[in-house]
């Protein structure tokens, strides 16, 4: 495992470093301090796993740096590290293809879950923004009291097997192209399942699904190993 962390503060890169060499023992951290020398370590190593980037850079907007990695590195699974753990900058790195939002703000420990969740194929959430769209008010529909339990699985959502594989993948970041090849799908009919999972869970794109999800609980498996 290789690991790229892009942070300007050598005291955050130090910690990283220590983070990662705890939960990977065998983990090669290399740093960079801007973006420029980030691209070209980038391009010297391509066995590079994992970046860690920090969205306030001194020479570059993070945003623009994560949405260049996913296009030109689409292989290399991308993490964002900021002290603005906001919704709205949550939302956008997730669906700018980021496989997590760690705050800077995190204890140890939080950091140490949130990289193991990640190696295992997971999507980090701050928890604070699932607790915020748990307890959000929401209009509830005419004629309803708006107190619907909730879901305790995809299934009683009413989802199919094949909806819950894709939203397995669709929980890795996976885009429809990889989904189709992964379950060997036609496009049209990946499309039509992410249509039916965004309808069930009350959302418009793909990026509100993962926060409800992760919102909801759900130990989520393919339908194969359920």
């Amino acid at each position: 495992m290789k690991v790229l962390v892009i942070d300007d503060h050598a005291l955050i890169r130090e910690a990283l470093r220590g983070v990662l060499k705890e939960l990977k023992g065998d983990a090669l951290v290399i740093e960079a301090s801007d973006c420029r020398q980030a691209m070209r370590l980038v391009d010297e190593h391509s066995d590079i796993g994992l970046i860690l980037l920090d969205l306030n850079l001194p020479d570059r907007n993070g945003f623009d740096v994560l949405a260049e990695l996913r296009e030109r590195y689409p292989a290399i699974s991308t993490v964002v590290l900021s002290a603005f753990n906001d919704r709205d900058n949550v939302a956008r790195a997730l669906g700018l293809g980021a496989l997590g939002f760690i705050p800077k703000s995190s204890t140890r420990e939080l950091m140490l879950s949130a990289l193991h969740l990640i190696f295992s194929g997971g999507i980090y959430i701050p928890p604070d923004i699932l607790a915020r769209r748990e307890t959000a008010p929401s209009q509830p529909p005419s004629g309803t009291s708006g107190t619907e339990p909730r879901p305790s699985s995809p299934r009683e959502l009413g989802l199919t097997d094949r909806q819950v594989d894709v939203l397995v993948l669709m929980m890795q970041g996976k885009s429809n192209k990889a989904i189709c090849r992964t379950l060997e799908l036609a496009e049209p009919t990946v499309k039509n399942h992410v249509t039916a999972i965004l309808k069930a869970l009350k959302v418009t794109n793909r990026t509100e699904a993962v926060i409800a999800v992760g919102a909801l609980g759900w130990d989520l498996k393919p339908a194969a190993d359920s």
